[in-house]
């Protein structure tokens, strides 16, 4: 079995220009040459901001970039052809296609509706601060500019359990609606706010059967147009988890296929509610590992103070790693973005390190880490940053250890505060076999067994921080060193 590598082919300052599925058509090739297997891409339906919109605001789902819908026709990313031909290519190219899944809201109404609903408190959405009354609320999804092509089905207030915006009043304030299906929240197993199942815009009614119908219908429609290998769900937290049971069960079914899924249930210190998401899901979706990514960020930011034996404590990748998707930064984590909480640079080569030189988990890893990034935003503190995330040079150095070397038995050496290694003993890959030394404070090494197979063998630091190389001692032990508030991975010296 080979390493399997992730990548999340986007970052939420993209340029809307229309380029990114041309992008990923032109870099397919070089992706996989790099030691990626598969490919996670954005949203591709139209959302309520037309081609400036990250997709996250569901507009319409079967507008793929073909209707002039939202004052464009194409979505920030391109085209609906040009998407089918970028996942073509990838395809081609030995890559696994995995698409962004946005399900919990809509919005970006064509009418307004005059609808029941009961005011909540933000904080506690089970407490009912008003009595039933009405609201003007934009609930009416029509898709003039689609015309009833692919489907003919129209969403009314009925399709959804809250909205936060009173038209008629212009206020804003979160409304539970009281339709056919339910007079409160749906239940969810995220406790925040008393109730999380809603989060934004339209929040959609998963008790009604037409809506989960529709769904279904359009989850036919979407894999047989676009032709993916699996789905990222989107903010699934918010929503029943029996609605994903019952809809990937009827598309696996369906094609026969298993439509790989990693769902975005961001808990970074509630590791119990992310579990408890497996067992109700029993085990269909991956989750990606929120707290492993927020152990990142609390090391990066305490340096030589964090304990470096912990890194892995209270993580998915520990607790069941065969559903891991471990990470280091993702779209919303990035700097300025509602879940900011970026590992800093100086940290990203040992975080990538321990996520992809490591047995348990699957990795994804950044666009931003691969490419680089630089953008302008407002923060929190209504100024102005502009903000540059610089590639990080080690990242391919990491891949290629990973797909060619990190194999076989692993052996921990976790017993330094602020020193921490691993070996990977090597199997039947040639030259296969690593050892890993990090340290957030000081120059360390440390002795550690990496087998006698490999008695003899120089090694040297693939990521060339270390310059000095090292012979493997005739029981299989060898001393390891690393620099200050560095990584280094140790490999067969080539040639």
């Amino acid at each position: 079995m080979e390493n399997f590598t992730m990548l999340q082919f986007f970052e939420w300052y993209y340029p809307a220009d229309g380029s990114l599925w041309n992008h990923f058509k032109n870099e397919a090739a070089r992706l996989k040459n790099l030691g990626i297997d598969s490919v996670w891409l954005p949203p591709a339906q139209k959302g309520m901001e037309g081609a400036d919109s990250s997709g996250y605001d569901s507009y319409d789902l079967y507008d793929l970039g073909e209707f002039d819908q939202k004052g464009s026709v194409r979505t920030k990313y391109g085209t609906k052809q040009e998407l089918i031909d970028a996942i073509a290519a990838g395809q081609e190219a030995g890559l696994q296609v995995y698409c962004d899944i946005v399900l919990n809201h809509m919005g970006g109404a064509d009418e307004k509706e005059v609808v029941p609903v009961k005011e909540v408190t933000p904080e506690n959405r089970n407490e009912f601060v008003s009595d039933t009354f009405e609201i003007e609320a934009y609930t009416k999804f029509t898709f003039p500019g689609r015309a009833g092509k692919y489907s003919q089905f129209v969403w009314d207030y009925q399709c959804f359990s809250g909205v936060d915006y009173n038209a008629s009043t212009e206020q804003n304030a979160i409304y539970s609606i009281q339709n056919q299906y339910g007079d409160g929240w749906q239940d969810v197993l995220d406790l925040e706010n008393g109730n999380y199942d809603y989060l934004m815009l339209s929040d959609i009614e998963f008790r009604n059967p037409h809506v989960r119908q529709e769904l279904k219908n359009w989850g036919e429609w979407f894999v047989e147009t676009v032709h993916c290998d699996g789905f990222r769900l989107d903010a699934i937290k918010h929503m029943d988890p029996a609605f994903f049971n019952e809809w990937l069960d009827h598309l696996r079914g369906k094609y026969q296929k298993e439509f790989y899924t990693v769902g975005e249930y961001w808990a970074p210190y509630d590791l119990g509610s992310m579990l408890a998401y497996i067992e109700a899901t029993d085990k269909r979706v991956s989750l990606f590992d929120a707290p492993l990514q927020a152990n990142f960020f609390r090391a990066s930011k305490e340096n030589e103070h964090y304990d470096l034996r912990t890194i892995l404590n209270e993580t998915l990748v520990e607790t069941m790693p065969e559903l891991a998707v471990t990470l280091v930064e993702n779209h919303d984590t990035q700097p300025l973005q509602s879940l900011e909480q970026t590992v800093e640079g100086w940290f990203r080569p040992m975080a990538y390190a321990i996520i992809l030189l490591r047995q348990a988990g699957y990795p994804c890893i950044f666009y931003s880490d691969l490419y680089g990034s630089k953008y302008t935003d407002t923060g929190n503190d209504e100024q102005e940053h502009e903000i540059t995330l610089e590639k990080l040079n080690v990242l391919e150095a990491l891949l290629y250890v990973r797909k060619k070397l990190a194999y076989g038995t692993q052996n921990d050496y976790f017993d330094d505060i602020n020193c921490i290694g691993w070996t990977r003993e090597g199997d039947e890959h040639e030259n296969s076999g690593c050892a890993v030394l990090i340290s957030n404070h000081e120059n360390a090494a440390k002795t550690m067994f990496i087998g006698q197979q490999h008695a003899g063998k120089t090694f040297v630091d693939y990521l060339n921080f270390v310059q000095e190389p090292v012979v493997v001692g005739e029981d299989g032990h060898a001393e390891f060193r690393v620099n200050g508030r560095s990584v280094s991975v140790w490999g067969v010296q080539n040639g």
